[in-house]
């Protein structure tokens, strides 16, 4: 464990030192409003090494013909180089770097006295530069403007090479890459091969997905598209608009209107501005008013873009966001400088008006007052902070060829010592020659920790800054590093931004957002219509029993069986386990019903046996009373099977319960209807039927019917079981614990059974209703069917029209209707006479009443 924490910290000591020692505030006084490049500047030198010691004056007359230009910086950095490498006794000892001739003044007016290069009998002989055959090979220094450095190269290829090696230390230009047409030719800035990866990590870091592109229309430009697009096809980041800009079009300023409104209708707050094209876009907005500020703008180049108090004070930030090759900070340059010009510190920006920036130890606050004291009076209290010196891009260029033409010439020198070589060649250009082939292979790495390797088919993955530059007043300018994006941080961490600066920069102020389309939230997917980018949808919601728990998901995903979709769609709940329980209100009334029914019957059953000697009870068949109150007491209890947590023995009891005692109680009710009915119809002692009433033989029907019930029952358990059943679709977030009837057919086997016997004992019932009797019950038997028939008729279409625990407790209630129909109908009057009116209930009673009732029949005929 401790080993690996040790390999962690160690992977990270580069982003650790970043953060502590790196730059990050930088400003810089323009007295005169000075542009960082001029767009056609050239400022060329001819360099060369001599095998003597100079002066220490030496540079001095370079740097006074170059004094009062806007650009001097260059011949500064220069100088600050050379003299460095000539004071160092490791590098080219015995050999000395000097500046054999100055191109122009470096402010892009001042011609190129080229044929002073060519013409041999000139009589004025040119400073620093012997007019006579050369033996040792010059370099030529030349930038930034690449077109000129072209048509430059053109010329002198056909007269000077190869006794002259040129080194650009302008911006990197696909042009110059071919080593075949350019042998001689180096390219000192880097090749953009991260840049649209540092892009793209920076646009992905701040959720930004709708991403306008202004490109020079070039070979350049078109590689730089397919990288970006290489690099944002994983990252779902999709371009509003791609403008291919043609500098050299004729009708550029013709189409400028176009451009600037193409600009100002896209939908898009992040736009992405590639080399040249930042020129031409600055063009348009000073063509334009008011300029278009509501953008973030990110460019290759430093870009002061105009803006407002309106815009500062705005709650969004706005401006311009530069990415630039890292590199590290200069020492010694800023006392190189002040030496020079022998100033003191505080008044060092009054002839060099560069990029200076404060010591890291208080960078962010320093930034912080500096923002808000921008006026005059602030100039003062800057003049007295702790500050260093800053290259520009171009610096740096400069310094990294110094060094690349000393390498080279120093592993010459140490090959010659080595293989003792006697160097055969005449003349600059075998010389050159050779020069060549150690610059081409040179690599190195110099002071400030950047990696130069001069073989251009090598790859390298460059680090880069990322710069908001911004306009304090009219001559104070402010420059806040926001983050830096090297390759070669940890895996998943290619960028790192630095808060407290970007608070600085941002006033506190949110970022823009740019997007296509307002992300989906979780409960929502994303749908296309034919014909979007893929960064343009709409959001749909998912559909029923669906969620989407993250942001922008394509597709919803279903719940597991057991788990059902909140009301929001974004998570799914674990469903609630239901069945008809006794703590469930329904099934707490279903139960006391089924109680206080079979408590009721049980009582009745009581009555009778107390009174079991008196005419009611002995009229109606003793026996079958009790039968039939046992069957409906055991109806009312087989409720309680239905009632509770299902399992494979209550299921079973259900139904088989349920269809036994209901057969036993309606056998019953036939028993006592064929008894009623032979009992009247029967009168002759001698009939055969006689003797099958008194020997009892009606109470068989009992038996013989239950046991087909029986058997029909054994065929259902044989054939197909009830069984218990989970239902999780009937009742949205809940699985219902029910019984399976197994076999419906069985199920509804048994009930057409039941209800045939019902429909025979209705039926003897109802032909029976007006035969002569005290107490004759086959009225009452003729209505405990009726209910029981009106009960079941209507369980059906109910029954089937629930689900879950409702449809259980409708069962249950028609089993409890139905039995308290039968029980009521049928023992409610007997109960009333035995309890209410036992004077009723006498044999002397029931002779009057036969009396009274011949009385009347006789009267009426």
């Amino acid at each position: 464990m401790l080993t690996l924490m040790g390999v962690f910290f160690f992977l990270n000591i580069p982003l650790f030192m970043a953060n502590f020692i790196d730059p990050r505030c930088f400003w810089r006084i323009n007295l005169n409003e000075i542009q960082d490049e001029y767009l056609g500047l050239t400022c060329p030198f001819i360099l060369a090494a001599v095998q003597k010691p100079i002066e220490k004056d030496y540079f001095n007359k370079t740097l006074n013909f170059l004094k009062t230009t806007k650009n001097h910086k260059y011949a500064l950095a220069l100088v600050f180089s050379m003299d460095e490498i000539n004071r160092n006794p490791n590098l080219l000892p015995n050999m000395s770097l000097i500046i054999r001739y100055t191109l122009g003044r470096c402010d892009g007016k001042t011609g190129i006295p080229t044929p002073y290069l060519l013409h041999k009998k000139k009589q004025s002989p040119i400073p620093n530069y012997f007019c006579n055959e050369e033996s040792m090979c010059s370099f030529l220094l030349r930038g930034p403007n690449w077109e000129v450095s072209l048509s430059f190269w053109n010329f002198l290829d056909s007269f000077l090479s190869p006794r002259i090696l040129q080194l650009t230390y302008g911006p990197f230009h696909s042009t110059f890459s071919d080593d075949e047409q350019y042998p001689y030719l180096y390219q000192m800035a880097p090749k953009d091969t991260s840049l649209a990866l540092a892009m793209v990590s920076f646009i992905h870091y701040f959720n930004w997905n709708w991403i306008g592109l202004l490109i020079p229309d070039d070979d350049q430009g078109n590689q730089f598209l397919l990288e970006l697009k290489k690099q944002s096809g994983n990252k779902e980041i999709c371009f509003a608009f791609v403008k291919m800009i043609s500098v050299d079009d004729i009708l550029l300023e013709q189409k400028t209107e176009m451009y600037y409104q193409q600009i100002v209708m896209s939908s898009s707050n992040v736009i992405i501005i590639y080399e040249e094209t930042i020129n031409f876009i600055d063009l348009i907005f000073r063509m334009w008013e008011p300029p278009v500020l509501q953008r973030i703008w990110i460019t290759t180049k430093q870009w002061n873009f105009p803006t407002s108090k309106r815009d500062i004070t705005h709650g969004t930030f706005y401006g311009s966001l530069t990415f630039l090759p890292h590199h590290g900070g200069i020492s010694g340059f800023k006392n190189f400088v002040q030496t020079w010009f022998h100033l003191r510190s505080k008044d060092l920006y009054l002839v060099m008006p560069e990029w200076k920036y404060f010591k890291y130890e208080s960078s962010a606050s320093n930034c912080k007052m500096l923002k808000s004291n921008s006026s005059n009076a602030s100039f003062d209290w800057l003049m007295e902070q702790k500050f260093d010196m800053a290259f520009s891009e171009s610096s740096h260029n400069i310094y990294n060829a110094v060094y690349a033409v000393a390498h080279a010439l120093h592993e010459m020198n140490l090959q010659q010592v080595d293989n003792q070589a006697v160097d055969n060649g005449k003349g600059a250009s075998s010389h050159c020659l050779k020069v060549n082939s150690f610059l081409r292979k040179i690599h190195f790495t110099n002071t400030l920790g950047d990696k130069v390797i001069m073989k251009q088919r090598v790859i390298m993955q460059e680090d880069y800054d990322i710069f908001h530059f911004e306009n304090l007043s009219q001559h104070l300018g402010i420059k806040v590093k926001l983050g830096k994006f090297s390759p070669y941080f940890s895996h998943g961490r290619n960028f790192h931004l630095y808060v407290d600066m970007l608070e600085v920069a941002t006033g506190s102020r949110k970022m823009p957002s740019s997007v296509c389309s307002a992300e989906c939230s979780p409960g929502f997917r994303r749908l296309w219509k034919e014909g979007m980018a893929s960064c343009c949808f709409f959001c749909s919601p998912c559909p029923e029993n669906e969620i989407s728990n993250e942001t922008n998901m394509d597709q919803c995903v279903n719940c597991p069986e057991y788990q059902y979709a909140n009301t929001e769609q974004n998570k799914c709940i674990k469903k609630g386990v239901t069945f008809l329980s006794y703590e469930d209100p329904l099934g707490m009334v279903l139960a006391l019903m089924a109680f206080c029914f079979s408590a009721f019957t049980a009582l009745v059953l009581c009555v009778f046996v107390k009174h079991h000697d008196t005419p009611i009870v002995k009229a109606n068949n003793r026996s079958l009373s009790y039968i039939l109150l046992l069957s409906l007491m055991s109806c009312f209890l087989c409720s309680f099977f239905f009632i509770g947590h299902p399992n494979r023995a209550t299921c079973v009891l259900q139904q088989i319960t349920f269809g036994i005692v209901f057969t036993v109680a309606v056998s019953t009710v036939l028993a006592k209807t064929v008894t009623v009915v032979l009992a009247f119809k029967v009168t002759d002692p001698g009939r055969r039927l006689r003797q099958f009433l008194v020997s009892g033989t009606p109470n068989y029907i009992i038996p013989i019917c239950s046991l087909f019930q029986c058997v029909l029952c054994a065929i259902w358990l044989a054939v197909s079981p009830p069984f218990v059943d989970i239902d999780e679709h009937s009742q949205h977030g809940h699985i219902i614990i029910v019984c399976n009837k197994g076999s419906v057919t069985a199920f509804y086997c048994v009930l057409g059974y039941l209800a045939c016997l019902a429909l025979g004992s209705f039926t003897l019932a109802f032909l029976a209703k007006n035969l002569p009797d005290t107490f004759n019950e086959a009225k009452f038997l003729t209505f405990s069917i009726l209910v029981f028939f009106s009960v079941w008729v209507t369980f059906l279409p109910v029954y089937h029209s629930t689900k879950g625990k409702v449809m259980v407790a409708v069962e249950i209630f028609s089993i409890l209707a139905s039995s308290a129909g039968m029980l009521g109908c049928i023992f409610a009057p007997k109960i009333y006479i035995i309890l209410m009116r036992p004077e009723r209930n006498s044999t002397q009673n029931i002779k009057e009443s036969n009396s009274t009732q011949k009385i009347k029949e006789k009267s009426n005929f």
